[in-house]
């Protein structure tokens, strides 16, 4: 208990100085004639544990200790009260608003320093457990920020795993995510998506989206980097890649054993995100707000990136060529609502192709 400081508050000067007398040569003694001077006192200095006297003139012990509680840097401190009050009562009131123990009047200067080494044991018990709990709650933190970075690592390097065997799409899977969403994010502003797309859903959709293709690793190369036109049963075979990519995702989440919020959107995704807004896509031709949302937003940042990107079996097109083939499939291809966005923001996505142009 070296070193700790006592704040002791009485109006009467010789009480002052009779208990800085019995426990000041173990402790640090700051004393205060008022209940104002101890508050200001308590924004000037760290204190340890406090003695208040309950009766004082304009602000008593118990108006002290209930402003004493109100304050998040003083609410921790015990609070031991000096009374010549004894009754069961006048205890209840004390202890109720927050007071740690009573010492009745005249003093006893055994009684007194017993208690104040009890009581500044106690809360060096608990300051020593709430500085534990804080480092375990950091320790909580930094590892859940880990995980999420091999999360996204992984996620990284499986969509890498179906994109790097077609050697020009480059930048697609960064550029897919950025795209989608910016174009969540402004559909957000809508009321009708506001709940719905919260910082930490966009987020989900952002992190989703590089497995939209990962069904490709169970397409033969022979129709994947085939530089013309596919024919009717290689296209066919090409459509598969959805279902494949579904049953991929499908198959991790059930043996991990546990459903999570990231790998049903990945699923979402990578079924959905070839089906149009009229019915007439792949895999199941669902039409409007029955594909999912995140489909939906997908749908538009994989034809707008496929549109402006080289391939092997077509040149790329400029932004406003690929932004015209985009207004006309409005309604048909995709949400009339999204392209309504993706004009007002067609900009946006002019420059992070261009950032991350392959």
């Amino acid at each position: 208990m070296e070193n700790a400081t006592v704040l002791v508050v009485d109006d009467v000067s010789e009480n002052l100085s009779f208990i800085s007398e019995v426990i000041g040569d173990e402790y640090r003694v700051l004393a205060a004639k008022s209940g104002s001077v101890a508050l200001a006192i308590l924004e000037r200095h760290e204190i340890d544990i406090i003695l208040l006297d309950v009766v004082m003139p304009k602000m008593d012990g118990y108006e002290v200790i209930t402003e004493l509680k109100r304050n998040p840097k003083s609410k921790e401190i015990p609070v031991i009260f000096l009374t010549a009050k004894s009754s069961v009562e006048d205890e209840k009131k004390g202890f109720s608003l927050g007071a740690s123990d009573y010492i009745s009047k005249p003093i006893s200067p055994p009684i007194l320093m017993a208690r104040l080494k009890t009581h500044l044991l106690n809360k060096r018990s608990k300051d020593f457990l709430k500085s534990k709990n804080l480092y375990l709650e950091e320790e909580v933190q930094k590892r859940a920020a880990q995980m999420s970075e091999l999360q996204d690592v992984t996620i990284q390097a499986m969509a890498s795993l179906a994109e790097t065997r077609d050697e020009d799409t480059g930048f697609h899977i960064k550029r897919t995510q950025l795209y989608v969403k910016r174009l969540a994010e402004e559909l957000s502003k809508q009321p009708k998506y506001e709940k719905e797309l919260t910082a930490e859903r966009i987020d989900i959709f952002y992190k989703s989206a590089p497995l939209h293709d990962i069904g490709k690793v169970g397409i033969p190369d022979s129709i994947l980097l085939k530089p013309g036109k596919l024919t009717e049963n290689e296209f066919e075979v090409m459509k598969n890649h959805s279902v494949l990519g579904y049953s991929a995702i499908n198959q991790a989440e059930q043996k991990a054993g546990t459903a999570h919020d990231f790998l049903e959107v990945a699923k979402e995704i990578a079924l959905n995100h070839h089906e149009k807004w009229d019915g007439s896509g792949y895999p199941n031709g669902i039409s409007g707000e029955k594909i999912p949302l995140s489909a939906r937003l997908m749908a538009i940042a994989d034809v707008y990136d496929a549109l402006i990107s080289t391939r092997v079996y077509k040149q790329a097109m400029s932004h406003e060529q690929a932004i015209e083939i985009i207004k006309k499939g409005k309604g048909k291809h995709f949400d009339p609502l999204l392209i309504d966005l993706l004009l007002e923001i067609e900009n946006e996505f002019f420059s992070i192709s261009e950032k991350y142009r392959d």
